[in-house]
């Protein structure tokens, strides 16, 4: 993840844009990516993350 919040890659979730920088108001936004790349598949990422979670919730629940 990118250090540099003013300087990193972050992706708007209403407007389904890259940005680069703190542009958007942050209950917009989810990051920071390293990368315009990254940023772009953050909803894969997102989605993934989240997948991983619910497995995890329902491995534990037994």
């Amino acid at each position: 993840m990118a250090e540099d919040k003013e300087h990193a890659f972050w992706y708007n979730m209403r407007t389904g844009e890259v940005e680069h920088g703190l542009q958007s108001a942050s209950l917009d936004r989810v990051g920071p990516f390293a990368t315009r790349d990254e940023a772009a598949h953050a909803l894969e990422k997102l989605r993934a993350n989240s997948a991983k979670w619910s497995e995890d919730d329902a491995r534990d629940a037994r």
